[in-house]
């Protein structure tokens, strides 16, 4: 199996002049994202980078990231995305943990990267303006480094429900195979223009958005920032033919003030993942806007994509539609056994897009994977036609915008706090972002600024805010006398009830 990498001379070599990457008026052609990525190479092995190292990519969908993130890929390294909106405890112990050698980060973001870099004792590459004089000099390496399709490509953390963040180990076989089944989702083609507001840090953009439009010959427009008004001025500007967006997007969009002004004409196909898209969105999306829109399903650990609703197979709304080419899906008990047809079960997931396994984590990973089966975590049925829906998830996890928020994170930071006794934190139903994040806290017996439990479940909130990223912290702390609890002690999230 190739490396990963591969896909940027090939699309260079096809059609060296055509757009590859665009940030309003930045283009880079694919002939251009070649030289740029060998460069990045060279400048890897200046800085004494081997392959198999760790390499950190912090930013948002910036145009240095993709050259950055195919160099790393060539010359033999290992990427390691992460959120830019990260505070500095948590870029140490990412840092920590994948053992990474080097980070590249956002200028906008250095304050809290160079102090967790400094923890974790990493080197740091700013993208800044500077960046591209850095390159200028150095000969292009241009030799793409053999790559075996088990060895790893991509390190892309993901919580559970307990413990800390784990590396899914993303192959380039993985990731390759998957880019391949998005393409032919989608069709995409020379030609197309794919919308680049998915952030590439996340699996669900670095697949279905960078790595298919790259290795299809499409060009990828970014939006470093979702803004519904921003994103229909570049569907209209760039002429973009595939959307694809978490649901959040698709509500801000057609709530947008002024959408009718714009021309969306060119939008051919859209795509939703990440959280459960209101049929009624749905129906108002594709009347709206006169293009299809397919929802489906995947994880950071399946690369992701495992089942979609396809435009030539069977499409039900409210469904994350059938198994894709290449992914096998169950729907099981809690011993591994297949549950009854129509009956709710944990989706398992085996074939081509399984991860690896988690970083130097093989207990977490025999659990995730006990008998070659993946354990998605979600609960779902089939129905007769092999449909598959998704009923609730099986962890705690609050999905907020297309974001994992993991509750014991952030619970672990509340009781940080001198006065927090006992937390709790839980997702709310809210229609803007699918989940909003709310916390119940109980305060320590002659705790400072009880008596004004409002100001208190302010700084309270504040004191979260500072130390995790921006959509993670609880939009709401509530003060309690006391939390409920079952007969062992343990708090029941279940009894607690957030107006």
């Amino acid at each position: 199996m190739t490396n990963l990498a591969s896909i940027v001379p090939a699309s260079a070599a096809k059609n060296p002049g055509g757009v590859a990457i665009k940030l309003d008026d930045i283009e880079i052609s694919f002939g251009a994202l070649e030289v740029l990525s060998a460069k990045v190479a060279a400048l890897l092995a200046q800085q004494g980078v081997k392959a198999g190292d760790r390499v950190a990519l912090i930013s948002p969908n910036i145009p240095h990231m993709p050259p950055i993130y195919y160099g790393i890929l060539r010359y033999g390294a290992i990427v390691v995305p992460l959120n830019p909106l990260l505070k500095a405890r948590e870029v140490a112990y990412h840092l920590k943990d994948s053992g990474a050698v080097l980070a590249f980060a956002w200028e906008g973001v250095m304050a809290e990267v160079a102090a967790g870099a400094g923890e974790a004792g990493t080197a740091v590459i700013p993208l800044d303006a500077n960046f591209m004089t850095l390159l200028a000099p150095l000969e292009p390496a241009h030799e793409v480094a053999p790559a075996d399709s088990s060895d790893t490509a991509v390190i892309l953390y993901t919580s559970g429900t307990t413990g800390k963040p784990k590396g899914a180990e993303l192959t380039h076989e993985n990731l390759r195979s998957n880019a391949e089944v998005s393409i032919k989702l989608f069709s995409s083609r020379p030609g197309d223009v794919i919308f680049g507001g998915l952030p590439f840090f996340h699996i669900f953009g670095q697949t279905c958005a960078l790595n298919s439009a790259v290795m299809a010959g499409a060009t990828v427009t970014l939006l470093p920032r979702f803004d519904p008004s921003k994103a229909l001025e570049i569907i209209q500007r760039d002429k973009v033919t595939i959307f694809e967006g978490v649901p959040s997007m698709y509500i801000a969009l057609l709530r947008a003030p002024g959408r009718e002004n714009y021309d969306l004409s060119s939008l051919r196909l859209a795509a939703s993942g990440g959280s459960a898209l209101p049929v009624e969105i749905l129906r108002e999306f594709e009347a709206t806007f006169n293009a299809t829109l397919l929802e489906g399903y995947g994880l950071s650990e399946t690369s992701p994509v495992v089942s979609f609703n396809q435009v030539d197979g069977i499409r039900k709304p409210g469904s994350v539609g059938t198994a894709v080419s290449g992914a096998q899906l169950r729907v099981v008990d809690d011993q591994g056994a297949d549950v009854e047809p129509g009956s709710v079960g944990e989706i398992a997931v085996a074939g081509s897009y399984v991860m690896k396994g988690y970083w130097n984590n093989p207990e977490a990973t025999a659990a995730a994977i006990p008998d070659g089966w993946f354990r998605t975590g979600d609960l779902g049925r089939q129905d007769e036609d092999g449909v598959f829906f998704i009923v609730d998830r099986k962890k705690d996890m609050i999905l907020r915008g297309g974001y994992n928020i993991y509750p014991r994170e952030i619970e672990e930071v509340l009781y940080e706090h001198p006065a927090v006794a006992e937390a709790a934190v839980l997702g709310k139903l809210d229609d803007v972002h699918g989940e909003e994040v709310y916390a119940a806290v109980s305060l320590k017996a002659g705790a400072a600024g009880a008596e004004d439990r409002e100001a208190l479940a302010v700084e309270i909130q504040e004191f979260v805010k500072a130390r995790v990223a921006a959509y993670k912290y609880p939009r709401t702390v509530v003060i309690m006398d006391e939390l409920p609890k079952g007969p062992t002690g343990k708090i029941l999230k279940r009894e607690i009830t957030i107006q």
